[in-house]
């Protein structure tokens, strides 16, 4: 019995006996059969050039319809079938799920306003939690406050994960152990390069990340691939929060309306109890990398201790980015009295724009995401002047830096002397006995072995 307002599709040899739809039944073609003469009806074809796009005879794609027969398609078959029959992004899914288990090819990116707002929404309501949007070469295309407040570097130009992660001398003071996490992201490039055929600017990062010799090092004697960090549970020193040690947790997920992009929140862990052999989930420690991490790191005090939770609750206190029209509409988010640090401005990057707020003691952060679209981070004074590595020479620079520093004090000026005369000693001597050891780690290294 036919069900009343569904009309079966026949094969053309039943299609053509004066319109005679013959005696199949509506469930005949629920499944993949089925699913290939709809389409194949919606774009108004035979089985015959089907049949030929296929590269198989018109007798076997009759039985694949009727599901009598269903060998799973090629890649490239799928693509001639997608692209004869016209399938719209969804069929074509459907399709290579089927038959190959995966997509045709990377979809486009929708970009339209809807989208955009939609995942800034999502990215921004992880806070606390430090959140960022990738691309499938790991570009940052979005993040949030979080982000920003942890690890600045997201708000450069070319702000780029792996570059980041390989090449700059921040990462290798954040990683506990950087040269497991180096191999890491190796295996993830190499599981690119295997799996992104055509893809240049992969090309050229990996070419970019190689001329580091430690990474060319770790390239040369690194055999695995890796998908993705999903779940990896590792240590960083967290500038932002005093330079404290914080277990982290990598939570890797893709957006179903771009697949090859990369949606990851950071959430760290307090855990007591963990040792050097269980992490703070319970399980062994770097098992993602077959290495142990470093030694464990001094009990504090409980002074230090409540301090280290006090920065932890204004970093879960910090408010949502905003994104508005202009330069100029950012930076009167400082206030009336907000000051513009240009010479800071162009050593951050193409595209930035930075506003000392001096009533809230923090720094407007402007970046220009797209056309008429600026991302907007505020930050604390102290944390801007953290951000600065190398040494400054224009005096126009050490003038904004020096009102950045003056803001991270008290406003009023004893307060402020105050606390100078308490923090210059324990900045002198934290500096005299870095630049020690630095010294004898370079005599040590230089040492003839």
């Amino acid at each position: 019995m036919v069900a009343q307002g569904i009309v079966p599709f026949g094969d053309d040899h039943a299609e053509n006996k004066g319109g005679t739809l013959g005696g199949e039944i509506a469930g005949q073609f629920i499944g993949f059969g089925g699913w290939l003469k709809r389409w194949r009806h919606a774009a108004g074809l035979t089985q015959t050039p089907v049949a030929k796009a296929l590269g198989m005879g018109v007798r076997t794609y009759r039985n694949v319809e009727k599901g009598a027969a269903a060998p799973r398609f090629t890649k490239s078959q799928c693509e001639a079938l997608a692209d004869l029959l016209g399938l719209d992004k969804s069929e074509r899914h459907a399709l290579l799920l089927y038959n190959v288990g995966t997509t045709l090819s990377d979809p486009q990116i929708d970009a339209s306003p809807e989208l955009r707002r939609a995942l800034r929404l999502l990215i921004d309501r992880q806070m606390p939690s430090p959140t960022y949007l990738t691309d499938r070469n790991w570009n940052v295309l979005a993040y949030n406050q979080a982000m920003a407040e942890w690890w600045p570097w997201v708000m450069e130009s070319r702000a780029n994960l792996m570059r980041w992660a390989l090449t700059n001398p921040e990462a290798r003071t954040q990683y506990h152990d950087w040269d497991m996490h180096a191999g890491a992201y190796v295996r993830l490039l190499k599981f690119a390069q295997a799996t992104h055929k055509g893809n240049d600017e992969l090309v050229e990062l990996i070419a970019e990340v190689r001329l580091d010799p430690d990474v060319e090092r770790i390239w040369c004697t690194q055999g695995d691939l890796e998908a993705d960090r999903d779940g990896h549970v590792f240590r960083m020193i967290i500038p932002a929060l005093g330079w404290e040690t914080v277990e982290v947790v990598s939570h890797v997920l893709y957006p179903a309306s771009m697949p090859s992009h990369r949606f990851v929140v950071i959430t760290w862990v307090e855990a007591e109890d963990s040792d050097e052999e269980t992490d703070a989930l319970g399980g062994k420690r770097n098992a993602w990398a077959h290495a142990d991490a470093g030694p464990p790191a001094a009990p504090q005090p409980s002074s230090q201790a409540e301090a280290d939770a006090a920065r932890r609750r204004a970093a879960r206190a910090l408010t949502a980015r905003l994104v508005v029209d202009s330069a100029d509409e950012a930076a009167a988010l400082a206030g009336p009295d907000g000051i513009p640090l240009p010479a800071l401005s162009a050593l951050a990057g193409p595209g930035c724009r930075l506003t000392l707020s001096p009533e809230n003691h923090s720094v407007v952060w402007a970046i220009q995401e797209a056309p008429g679209e600026w991302g907007v981070t505020q930050l604390g004074a102290g944390a801007v002047v953290d951000r600065v590595q190398a040494p400054i020479f224009d005096p126009d620079a050490r003038a904004e830096l020096k009102l950045l520093l003056r803001a991270s004090l008290p406003d009023a000026d004893q307060l402020a002397l105050g606390r100078l005369h308490g923090q210059l000693p324990q900045a002198d001597l934290r500096a005299a006995l870095l630049r020690e050891i630095f010294d004898d780690l370079r005599e040590v290294e230089t040492r003839p072995h």
